[in-house]
């Protein structure tokens, strides 16, 4: 949709401020309208203490005297990007964004032995203290009088180390428990999917089995040239003698585990953001099927601990999937058969639409659509190893005016994937254009029996229910999801959720709860909790509440303008300034610490 920049704007007659594809965003009371000045004026304010009313009494002064409430000018970056020759401003990751390790956030940390009751292994040697007066007197003070994972689970791991300690430690620095929680939680495996020591072992001296990717491997062709012939199957083994345990329990490609895609709503796998704690958030709005975030194959098969902690699964999480990227056959299917044999999953997903350069320059992502011969093998092989359906993402294409998807879908259907989601964009394109949904409707045509699930623009139940028109077996939600988590709730129940700010502090405060279960409730996990809440809170920001809007629904791509909420809460969610969210978190988690520093993983989103 094209900018009519030229036309007159009449703030006076609309009320109304422009989003970046030209639609307008009408607000009911133009009182609600202010300039930048005055947003952070408030906000400003406010943190030190001031009354509101004094606030609200400076921004009703005569308007003629002031600047007139036309769109705000566009946010600048944290960097200063006015001196690069192009005068663009970068988009993507912000790499050399500042990162400190949890670590670093503990002055002094209490023996692990400690905190179990037992004897430390390393005596003398130990680098932590094990002096636990003088450890609770340099602790840092606690940050609430009460411990989700203690009244949750009747008994906390983290003890004295737990920054809500005070909660279930006795004065003589004893760990207090409640038997009748701890009873019903005994023996319940909450998480799933966890490496074990001894699989990490075998997969750093690579002495892991991987018997049915070796055969498939066997079976193809050395032959590089672009004449190569089709890659065959492997051939049945013939037996003489009596019926074997291996021949009775090996599955047809009929018996695998079925999954019913048809009609359900799909969060996205979704990096840095998607992580389990947020999918539990999503699942109680009515997510249907969750994934997890995109995982290295090459990284798995080295047991890489932070990589493995990618496919943990929740017990909430009835339907999960894990999302694989890698741009070889080999890799690819002995990860497929790793998996297989040592996590409970639903399917496994291939990330075939990743736009990154990381990724895409290696082969990998949007860089097996250009690579059919490849793609064809991976897809194959990783289907021989696997007993759960296998699924593939990927995006229109590579180029923005050359679409590629509707050559691939025919072909995906005679390589047995199980369902395909197509995200309407090109990589070229990353996110700065609508979707194509006119082409996902071909394409959802073309891979007819197969489910083809559409994604791209979902954040409203009217989007939704546009999307289902076009003849697709189900929607995936991605940054509508991260905008607004209930938009599952709104979708079910086909109706525009006016949710107050009270009600989505609540769900940043169950954010909160279950990263302190995931990444615990010392200092380190606390921070960690902090850091992945902040990176929620940079698309949070980007939605305006519906009893603000005269036209409804809110758009994906519209920029929010400068508002005053209904009151200071909804205020401080609408800021796009780092510092405010830093704000929102202390609510929950209390101070940061004196070292602290944040920067969204995403330029998009890093607004000073």
């Amino acid at each position: 949709m094209n900018l009519r920049a030229s036309k007159a704007y009449n703030v006076s007659k609309s009320h109304c401020l422009r989003s970046k594809t030209g639609n307008n965003i009408l607000t009911k009371h133009v009182q609600f309208l202010t300039t930048k000045d005055k947003f952070h004026g408030l906000l400003d304010s406010e943190s030190q203490g001031s009354k509101r009313e004094k606030a609200s009494e400076s921004d009703t002064v005569d308007d003629s005297k002031e600047t007139s409430l036309e769109e705000p000018e566009p946010k600048r970056l944290k960097q200063n990007f006015e001196g690069r020759p192009d005068g663009k401003r970068l988009r993507g990751q912000n790499k050399s964004r500042p990162h400190t390790k949890p670590t670093a956030y503990d002055e002094k940390r209490l023996c692990h032995s400690i905190i179990q009751n037992k004897e430390c292994p390393f005596g003398a040697k130990c680098f932590f203290d094990h002096d636990i007066v003088k450890y609770m007197d340099s602790k840092p003070p606690d940050i609430g009088e009460t411990c989700h994972i203690y009244e949750t689970f009747g008994k906390c791991a983290y003890g004295l180390s737990c920054r809500f300690a005070k909660a279930h430690t006795t004065p003589d620095f004893k760990s207090m428990e409640k038997a009748d929680l701890v009873k019903v939680y005994e023996g319940r495996t909450m998480v799933k999917n966890n490496m074990s020591k001894e699989l990490q072992g075998r997969l750093r001296k690579r002495s892991v089995s991987f018997e049915k990717s070796e055969k498939y491997l066997k079976t193809l062709s050395d032959n590089k040239d672009k004449g190569a012939q089709q890659d065959k199957q492997p051939a049945p083994v013939k037996t003489v003698g009596p019926l074997t345990d291996a021949d009775v329990i090996k599955l047809r490609p009929c018996e695998k585990k079925q999954v019913d895609f048809q009609d359900k709503l799909y969060l996205a796998p979704l990096t840095t953001c998607g992580n389990l704690p947020f999918r539990r958030v999503c699942k109680r709005f009515g997510a249907d099927i969750t994934c997890g975030e995109m995982a290295m194959c090459t990284n798995l098969l080295q047991g890489h601990q932070s990589e493995w902690a990618l496919l943990r699964r929740h017990e909430s999480e009835d339907v999960f999937g894990i999302q694989l990227e890698g741009s070889f056959p080999d890799t690819m299917t002995r990860c497929a058969e790793l998996i297989n044999n040592n996590t409970e999953v639903d399917f496994v997903d291939i990330n075939s639409g990743c736009p990154i350069d990381l990724v895409y320059n290696k082969g990998g992502g949007c860089g097996l659509m250009t690579r059919t011969r490849k793609f064809e093998r991976i897809v194959k092989g990783m289907n021989y190893v696997l007993d759960v359906p296998l699924t593939v993402k990927i995006r229109t294409g590579v180029q923005e005016k050359s679409n590629i998807a509707h050559k691939l879908i025919p072909e995906m259907k005679n390589w047995g994937v199980s369902m395909i989601t197509l995200h309407g964009r090109s990589r070229e394109q990353r996110y700065t254009k609508l979707a194509d949904w006119d082409y996902i409707t071909t394409c959802a045509k073309l891979a007819s029996p197969i489910p083809l699930f559409g994604n791209g623009d979902i954040l409203s139940y009217e989007d939704a229910m546009k999307a289902k028109e076009t003849g697709v077996s189900g929607i995936m939600i991605a940054r509508g999801a991260l905008i607004k988590p209930w938009i599952f709730t709104e979708i079910k129940e086909s109706r525009h959720w006016d949710i107050s700010s009270s009600e989505r502090l609540d769900i940043l405060k169950d954010f909160s709860n279950f990263g302190l279960e995931h990444w615990g409730s010392d200092t380190r996990g606390v921070e960690r909790t902090r850091t992945f809440l902040l990176e929620w809170l940079s698309f949070l920001c980007r939605y305006i509440p519906v009893g603000l809007l005269e036209r409804v629904p809110q758009k994906i791509n519209e920029r929010p303008p400068y508002y005053m909420g209904r009151n200071y809460l909804e205020t401080l969610m609408a800021s796009q300034n780092v510092e405010d969210w830093i704000r929102i978190s202390e609510m929950l988690l209390g101070p940061v610490p004196k070292n602290f520093e944040f920067l969204p993983k995403h330029k998009a989103n890093s607004y000073k």
